[in-house]
């Protein structure tokens, strides 16, 4: 009788050694179960354990963690006809499951495809300039795209990132000399600005002094005690043109007048 009871019980066990896993499958939290009961859709289930009915139901595993995907470098002319190397990272994931598994055979493929396809789309667009100064607007410009385009495939498109912008060399060049001359311009600019601004302050200085000739004077004792305070040896004495007047005249034949 045990002999019996052995050899009845020992297949039971091993049958249930080779079903059971396919029977239980456990799902973490970020992990959903998409169940094919006889190749027909049968729904989503998970996290936690799930039973599976052996050789009738298939379960496909999906991550909803977001993925991170490089698109490769591109080689691409911009809308002012400036050749660029550019290359991003698209931040994406799963938002239903179903849709990831039945609507496309591969979404990781599908999405890294096209997302190299609108980002040479939207720099073909851009102009150099644009693409430099406003990396933000491309990027978002880049996210809606392909966040509308994946979005029948149940994934939602979280970020887009334009990594590296690669320049010929000749365009460097021409970029620095054109900087270069950019702030030349703006210090002959600043300078011009300067030298008009002290010309109206001393044409507004010679009108008050015309207006009161004593200015003059006291211009002429302040000019003096800076010149006496230096501890210079030897001290510089203007001497008004005035005071040569009537001698020029003299020398002219001009009389002076009374």
């Amino acid at each position: 009788m045990p002999l019996r009871l052995i050899t009845f019980i020992a297949p039971i066990i091993f049958l249930g050694f080779i079903i059971l896993p396919q029977m239980v499958r456990i799902l973490r939290e970020y992990e959903r179960g998409v169940i094919f009961r006889l190749g027909k859709l049968l729904g989503t289930k998970g996290p936690g354990i799930i039973f599976l009915i052996p050789l009738v139901d298939r379960m496909v595993k999906m991550d909803l963690r977001v993925v991170t995907i490089d698109v490769s470098r591109q080689e691409m002319m911009t809308r002012d006809n400036v050749p660029v190397t550019v290359d991003a990272v698209v931040y994406f994931r799963v938002v239903d499951a179903e849709s990831a598994v039945v609507k496309v055979e591969s979404f990781l493929k599908a999405t890294s495809l096209m997302s190299q396809a609108t980002l040479r789309s939207v720099i073909g667009q851009s102009e150099l300039d644009e693409l430099l100064s406003h990396r933000e607007t491309i990027n978002q410009k880049l996210q809606d795209i392909v966040d509308r385009q994946t979005d029948p495939w149940g994934i939602k498109v979280t970020a887009v990132e334009v990594k590296d912008v690669v320049l010929p060399e000749g365009m460097k060049r021409a970029m620095a000399s054109q900087a270069e001359s950019e702030r030349e311009r703006r210090a002959k600019i600043i300078n011009a600005e300067g030298e008009f601004q002290a010309a109206e302050k001393l044409v507004q200085a010679a009108a008050m002094i015309a207006a009161e000739p004593i200015a003059l004077q006291l211009r002429f004792l302040q000019t003096m005690r800076e010149i006496s305070g230096e501890h210079n040896t030897t001290t510089y004495l203007p001497i008004p043109m005035d005071l040569f007047t009537p001698f020029m005249k003299k020398t002219t034949g001009e009389t002076p007048k009374a």
